[in-house]
């Protein structure tokens, strides 16, 4: 073989090479948590006074895991909650079924999320109805009025 046959070769195995690394680090950026509920429970919480309403509550201290998912689309598997204050376009998704959930059970504030639809779910839904979701992931860790996890312009993918 010509020794620039040789070099050709070699310039393509390279390319080749660099291609499937790209390939592989790009499906890391994009793949998602298996169990975003398991990087929720990281979360720690410390009680502090907040002023404004003159009491004591749970601030979340997130871990830098769950910091990087932060403005990311993620997926999230859950158990409806219906509530009244609730509209067509946000749910409440839990860990767990409205008896041990975080409003009724002896669950904590890692076990429920907010959920904020770009549409309206396209049927009814039944308490403890496990609801497959993506969307954008927000994290509060200073406004009592919200919960801690948010998913915004958030889309149901599944239903069970």
């Amino acid at each position: 073989m010509k020794r620039i046959d040789l070099l050709r070769m070699y310039k393509k195995a390279t390319l080749l090479v660099f291609v499937c690394l790209w390939a592989l680090s790009l499906s890391a950026q994009i793949s998602k948590p298996t169990n975003l509920w398991a990087v929720f429970g990281q979360t720690r919480f410390v009680e502090k006074l907040n002023r404004e309403h003159a009491l004591y509550y749970l601030y979340p201290i997130f871990q830098q895991g769950l910091k990087d998912l932060e403005g990311k689309e993620v997926e999230l598997v859950g158990f409806h909650i219906p509530l009244e204050v609730s509209s067509a376009e946000m749910l409440i998704l839990s860990k767990f079924p409205m008896a041990e959930c975080f409003f009724c059970g002896q669950s904590g504030p890692e076990s429920v999320a907010v959920v904020y639809l770009k549409e309206k779910p396209g049927r009814r839904l039944k308490m403890d109805q496990v609801i497959k979701v993506t969307g954008i992931l927000v994290l509060n860790d200073s406004d009592v009025n919200e919960l801690n996890f948010i998913l915004k312009n958030a889309r149901i993918i599944g239903y069970e």
